[in-house]
Parts: structure tokens; C-alpha cells; sequence
């Protein structure tokens, strides 16, 4: 999710609530100690002993080949108050892949094994250090063993994106095959991959066997989705939808991204066509501005027109 969910997401997230801790994106390491300030860039709620502000615990992601520069940078973001270390085994990025970092590690079991024990060996228990992987590289053959390695090597928890790299982002995703993994392993599993409503999670949990589970791009398509799954709460409405994303704009427009604003709305406008129909005009619009004024206005007319035409509608989020 890196680009997507940052700080400020993470806190407009939180804020509506659900979630029962976050990850990062990924901070990339190749073969140094990297400054206190590369951490803190990354993750800002180091500054609030590791907690957004609405108080979920924020647990630093790293990426990288080196097992030492892993280890001695996983101390480094425990020591600042990441609430553990999660390490990077699934990133599908060619530009990651290239320089052997994320999902390409997963054609290589012995250096899995090899990360795992250095950071685990490092970081001070009771600190949990967890893994995300996917199923594999091109294919499924080394899932078994792959998770095998991590949970040798000493992860606590194990989060399982259920495609290979190879088969990236399109469904379905294969939940059945984390189930398999569970079968020989005794850490707990996380179950990740193509979960955007509750019948989606009752399905992934069922197929997959897993209590707990990740959401990514499904909480940015339904910002509510946390608590849809987690309470059974009916989903958010458009007009709360509408709301929210004028609150993400004050945000950005006053926070350390705000030049960014205007692509970054627009990124997430894709996401949010999955769930609601009304944003693909919106989206149509939007994509022709320039501005951030000019996008902002849009929003606040977009808004004040839907409550003229539903007076009785809630836009509390």
C-alpha cells in the first residue's frame, strides 16, 4: 500500500474505527542504519509512543535482503516505539523485486529463514515480529515451505496474501491455500487478499480457517469496511462517503503532503468506485482538475447538493 496509506489515512481510518492495529508502509533497507528522521517520515505516530491518534497501535514495516541491516534497523524502530516489526515478503513491485526485495525473496526459502532469524534474534521479546508473504513467485510450489522457513526462522504471526506475485492483484484470491499452510504451522495466520464487504470476510475467514484478517485496498474502496466486518454495522452511506472526503482534504491541504493533494484524491476516488457507484462521475470530474481549490470546490457543491436533495440524510461519519 505504499503512496496510499500513510499517517494521515491511517488516522482518518482509526478515527471511524475497527481496526485492531496498522502496518506501515514498507520503510526500505539495503545495507546501512537509517536515521531516526527516515522512521519518523514513515511512521509519525513514533512521536505519540507509536499510536494514532484515535490509539491504535502502528507497527513499522521494513523491506529489504540484508539480514543484518534488517536486524540492527528493526532495534533502531522498536527503540523509537513501533508496536513490533512487520517484514515485507509481498511486495509485487518490479522496481522492488529488482533490487531482491518483497515477493522475489520468496523464490529463495534459505534467506527467508536467514531475515527471520536475524530480526527475531535482535529485537527484544516481547516485541512481536510478524511476516507478510504471498503464496509465491510465479507459482504456488514453495508456499508450504516458505512459511515453514519464516516460522523457523521465529515470526511470531504470519500474514498470508493468498496470489502469488505472479498473479498480483487479480481474483480470485486463493484462501484455500492459506488453510493448507495452517495445516503445518503452529504460529497464528493472518488472512489477506481480495476482502471488500462482509460476505467477502465471512468467506475468507471460512475458506481460510483464520479468526483474524488484513485489509488493504478494500478499506480504501469502504472506509467503514473495519467495522462491517468486525460488528456487522451497515455500510457507509454516500453522504458520509462525501463528508469523509472533504475531512481527508483538510488533511492533506494542511499537512506535510499537500501538494500532493490533487493526485492523491484522485487515486483514491479509484478505489472508491469499487464500493460506491456514485463515485465513478464523480471521478470523471475530478480527474480534469488541475487545482486543489478547484477539486475541493467540487466536493463541497457535490455535497450541498445531495443534502438538498436528501434533507434527512446523517453526513456525521
Amino acid at each position: 500500500m505504499e503512496g496510499v496509506v500513510d499517517h494521515l489515512m491511517r488516522d482518518m481510518l482509526t478515527q471511524i474505527g475497527g481496526f485492531d492495529l496498522c502496518v506501515t508502509e514498507f520503510v526500505r533497507i539495503v545495507d546501512a542504519m537509517l536515521p531516526e528522521k527516515v522512521f519518523v517520515r514513515t511512521c509519525p505516530e513514533l512521536n505519540n509512543r507509536g499510536f494514532t491518534p484515535a490509539g491504535t497501535p502502528v507497527r513499522v514495516q521494513l523491506l529489504g535482503q540484508n539480514p543484518e541491516a534488517l536486524a540492527a534497523n528493526a532495534v533502531r524502530a522498536i527503540e523509537l516505539g513501533s508496536h513490533g516489526i512487520d517484514l515485507n515478503f509481498g511486495c509485487p513491485a518490479k522496481t522492488v523485486n529488482k533490487s531482491r526485495g518483497g515477493a522475489v525473496l520468496l523464490k529463495d526459502t534459505e534467506a527467508l529463514f536467514h531475515i527471520l532469524h536475524a530480526v527475531r534474534s535482535a529485537v527484544p521479546q516481547p516485541h512481536i515480529v510478524s511476516a507478510k508473504m504471498r503464496l509465491g513467485f510465479d507459482d504456488k510450489a514453495l508456499a508450504i515451505d516458505n512459511a515453514l522457513a519464516l516460522q523457523e526462522g521465529g515470526a511470531d504471526v504470519l500474514v498470508v496474501h493468498a496470489r502469488t506475485k505472479k498473479e498480483g492483484y487479480n481474483p480470485p484470491a486463493y484462501w484455500d491455500w492459506i488453510a493448507r499452510i495452517k495445516e503445518h504451522i503452529h504460529i497464528p495466520v493472518v488472512a489477506n487478499g481480495e476482502i471488500w464487504n462482509h460476505t467477502d470476510a465471512q468467506a475468507c475467514a471460512a475458506q481460510s480457517g483464520c479468526k483474524d484478517l488484513m485489509i488493504g485496498r478494500g478499506a480504501l474502496a469502504h472506509p467503514k469496511l473495519a467495522r462491517v466486518i468486525k460488528q456487522n454495522e451497515a455500510d457507509m452511506s454516500w453522504q458520509e462517503m462525501l463528508q469523509l472526503l472533504i475531512q481527508y482534504s483538510g488533511y492533506e491541504l494542511y499537512g506535510t503532503k499537500g501538494k500532493y493533494y490533487p493526485n492523491r484524491v484522485k487515486q483514491w476516488l479509484r478505489y472508491l468506485q469499487i464500493h460506491f457507484p456514485e463515485a465513478q462521475e464523480m471521478f470523471k470530474t475530478v480527474r480534469g482538475l488541475q487545482s486543489s481549490d478547484e477539486i475541493v470546490r467540487h466536493l463541497s457543491l457535490t455535497q450541498s447538493k445531495h443534502q438538498q436533495c436528501s434533507p434527512s440524510s446523517s453526513a456525521s461519519v
